[in-house]
């Protein structure tokens, strides 16, 4: 059994992506617009214009992968309320840049610092309004 968390960005999800290869090196092993899809959604399910919004996308980051779609183009990205993607990372130095890389044009919760259980631990939404939880292994 494999858990893989799936984000929905309402219409921003191409911008994700590319955020996500810069920031994090993801790989786009799968994408879908909703153009291709085999059969066309209902009459007023989706906004106008919706022909070239991500439809379905599977990424894979590290060893960890995600999926995600442009859902009903609503503007707001969701996640599951009180939910975050936590990521680990081997050296203070990785952990500080890709900290740095999610916090751009993002809001940082918790800045970067030394803590009891990890010798880099921080919390930052990223510009999709994502929450991540950015440390070091211990």
């Amino acid at each position: 059994m494999k858990i893989v968390p799936y984000i929905s960005f309402e219409g921003r999800a191409e911008d994700a992506i590319d955020f996500y290869r810069a920031a994090l090196g993801a790989e786009v092993l799968m994408l879908m617009r909703m153009k291709d899809a085999p059969e066309r959604p209902p009459e007023g399910q989706m906004p106008p214009g919706t022909e070239d919004k991500v439809m379905h996308a599977h990424l894979r980051i590290g060893e960890s992968e995600f999926m995600c779609s442009d859902g009903y183009c609503s503007g707001k990205a969701s996640f599951g309320s009180g939910s975050s993607l936590h990521i680990e990372l081997d050296g203070d130095a990785r952990a500080q840049q890709v900290f740095d890389a999610l916090a751009e044009g993002g809001r940082v919760r918790m800045p970067m610092e030394k803590t009891f259980f990890a010798s880099r631990f921080g919390m930052v939404d990223d510009r999709f309004g994502l929450p991540w939880i950015v440390s070091t292994a211990a």
